[in-house]
């Protein structure tokens, strides 16, 4: 099982959602970060002054999936929140060793 962490911009989360419902994907945790990388912020104005935002607000979204089904995954993350510019955000990967339903009990892939 792999583990799929994706930081992408706020609008583009109902895209990246299909993309990985297509897919297949069945369950997907997302919450609100906020953050910069080579984009280094932006600026604003409000009420007429001029001032600079460091952290931009991003999604950060988290998915784990069969092995079979990470390089998948990550392609349909990259294409659904691509705008072609700077700051579209970053997609990781991480093996995961075990995971458990807590329902049911079930293990490994089952409990996917």
């Amino acid at each position: 099982m792999v583990k799929i962490e994706a930081i992408i911009k706020p609008h583009k989360l109902e895209e990246v959602q299909k993309a990985l419902m297509d897919l297949g994907v069945q369950g997907m945790t997302v919450y609100e970060v906020k953050g910069f990388g080579r984009q280094k912020g932006h600026t604003e104005m409000y009420r007429g002054a001029e001032y600079n935002v460091d952290f931009v607000p991003k999604l950060a979204l988290t998915v784990v999936v069969r092995d079979e089904q990470a390089s998948a995954s990550m392609k349909a993350i990259q294409k659904a929140a691509s705008t072609g510019k700077i700051g579209d955000g970053k997609i990781f990967t991480t093996k995961v060793e075990e995971a458990m339903r807590i329902r049911t009990g079930e293990v490994g892939a089952e409990a996917l």
